[in-house]
């Protein structure tokens, strides 16, 4: 089943907001990813047990554009979100974000957490995760930035076929998963997703100076915080810091997985979401 695409018009301009699911409403983003009908495997694990909204981010698909390049940070991205939620008549909704996602989720709930029904973050960190943490494969201590580096490059090379560019990205990829040989197990060639290179390009240097580690204690919504145990892009090492900071936190450590337990342990990730929910939102006795 595809995603269907609507156009939200709100407050802060038109976003691209594809559906899928039903239940309780659950925001699903990326920093600067570009999704499609096509969809997002990190999104398609919420659509059994929620009515998810998957958005596009001003300047990713057919959403707004910046006018200014603020636009592009992420407490005006969650201002975005914001706008996207009172258009849609929700007084609250779920969050969920994976990697610079989940940072979304941690600014998302710093600002607006009575906004937020909960909040799941996943492989993220709440500050930039590369210079003190040689788990990180972007520290050059790390066994495989120079190959991380490598690929990079390569893929910003002009000319390069579709087929070049997807064994790249896949090389990529498989550095960040825990048994790189299930790779063709975890990632379905249905699904299209694209990146919005201005949007990437913002978050690189924004990066760089961002920490909100003091501001922790200030969410309150119910926080799920999942991370596998080998994640080389956002080590755990930045969950067990926002789970010690967050008030009405729990942190589920996935054993066997990478940067991606929602498909490496899918079945255990589909699990802890599951019990957490329930948890929330059952209608108490």
């Amino acid at each position: 089943m595809k995603w269907t695409q609507n156009i939200i018009k709100t407050t802060r301009g038109d976003f691209e907001v594809l559906t899928k699911g039903e239940g309780h409403p659950l925001c699903v983003t990326h920093h600067y990813s570009e999704f499609n009908e096509t969809g997002d495997p990190f999104a398609d694990a919420f659509t059994k047990t929620n009515q998810v909204f998957l958005v596009n981010l001003r300047e990713a698909g057919n959403s707004a554009k910046a006018d200014q390049p603020h636009q592009l940070s992420m407490l005006e991205t969650v201002l975005d979100l914001e706008a996207i939620r009172e258009a849609l008549g929700f007084d609250k909704w779920g969050f969920a974000g994976h990697s610079t996602g989940g940072m979304l989720g941690v600014v998302y709930g710093i600002y607006f957490s009575e906004k937020l029904s909960f909040n799941v973050i996943v492989g993220a960190a709440a500050r930039e995760y590369m210079t003190f943490s040689k788990n990180c494969i972007y520290n050059e201590q790390h066994p495989h930035f120079e190959k991380m580096q490598e690929l990079m490059e390569n893929l910003k090379q002009a000319g390069l076929s579709a087929a070049e560019k997807s064994s790249l990205k896949i090389k990529r990829t498989k550095l960040s998963l825990a048994n790189p040989d299930n790779y063709d197990d975890y990632f379905s060639e249905d699904i299209r997703k694209e990146l919005s290179a201005v949007r990437l390009n913002f978050f690189s240097r924004e990066l760089h100076v961002f920490d909100v580690t003091r501001k922790l204690g200030l969410i309150t919504a119910p926080t799920l915080i999942m991370c596998g145990k080998h994640d080389v892009q956002c080590p755990l090492e930045y969950s067990v810091e926002m789970a010690d900071g967050i008030p009405n936190s729990t942190l589920t450590i996935f054993e066997d997985s990478n940067h991606y337990p929602f498909l490496e342990e899918a079945e255990r990730f589909n699990e802890v979401y599951q019990s957490f929910i329930d948890q929330l939102l059952s209608p108490k006795n």
